[in-house]
């Protein structure tokens, strides 16, 4: 599969970029990507929520009226859940929510996506480039000549620099990744996919082991 390759002003370069299609041109596992995701947001909880149960409630210990007699069903505690200010019945407690998942069906995974993303046509390959100096308009404007300064994007760069860091951190809905450090809530999370053209053949590289 070939794909034309951008530069930072928005047009058309005389360049094509082949992407393998071992990793670009497969038919997209959706069973893998699921799991992959799900393992990705599972492993961000903290899975520190907890309540208080009968057994943490400062209360009487005494019975607090009669067994029989009252008209009213039998109250042995005022650490009972049923009343105000009692103990709550099967509260949440911490927890790890992380699991382990196959290598295999992670890199199957990221693999699908980028070729669901490929096959959508929401993926766009553009010239490298570098920023001389921190300045969030300058990045900006780079995702302006692309017609990108309003939509959801991640841009995938072989490796991460001061200014570039620095530059987009200010702007919503824009995520900047690593090609080595990619994952696929990364790849999915946003409406195009932006790939700095040497990060593909990275990405190529760690995705066709």
């Amino acid at each position: 599969m070939e794909i034309e390759v951008y530069n930072i002003q928005g047009q058309k370069t005389d360049k094509k970029v082949t992407l393998n299609d071992q990793i670009f041109g497969i038919e997209p596992n959706q069973h893998a990507i699921y799991m992959d995701t799900k393992q990705f947001m599972a492993n961000q909880r903290q899975g520190t929520h907890n309540a208080k149960e009968r057994n943490a409630i400062k209360g009487s210990t005494a019975k607090i009226k009669r067994q029989k007699g009252t008209g009213t069903s039998r109250s042995g505690s005022i650490k009972s859940p049923i009343f105000r200010g009692g103990g709550r019945a099967f509260g949440p407690r911490p927890r790890d929510y992380s699991f382990r998942l196959n290598k295999k069906v992670k890199r199957l995974a990221r693999r699908s996506a980028l070729s669901a993303k490929a096959k959508d046509g929401e993926l766009i390959v553009i010239e490298d480039f570098k920023l001389d100096e921190v300045k969030t308009k300058e990045f900006h404007n780079i995702l302006k000549n692309l017609n990108m300064d309003r939509n959801k994007i991640t841009l995938v760069v072989p490796e991460i620099d001061r200014n570039l860091a620095l530059s987009s951190r200010n702007i919503n809905q824009t995520k900047v990744r690593r090609a080595d450090s990619l994952n696929t809530y990364d790849l999915l999370d946003n409406k195009t996919l932006v790939m700095v053209e040497s990060s593909v053949g990275k990405i190529e590289e760690l995705l066709a082991k």
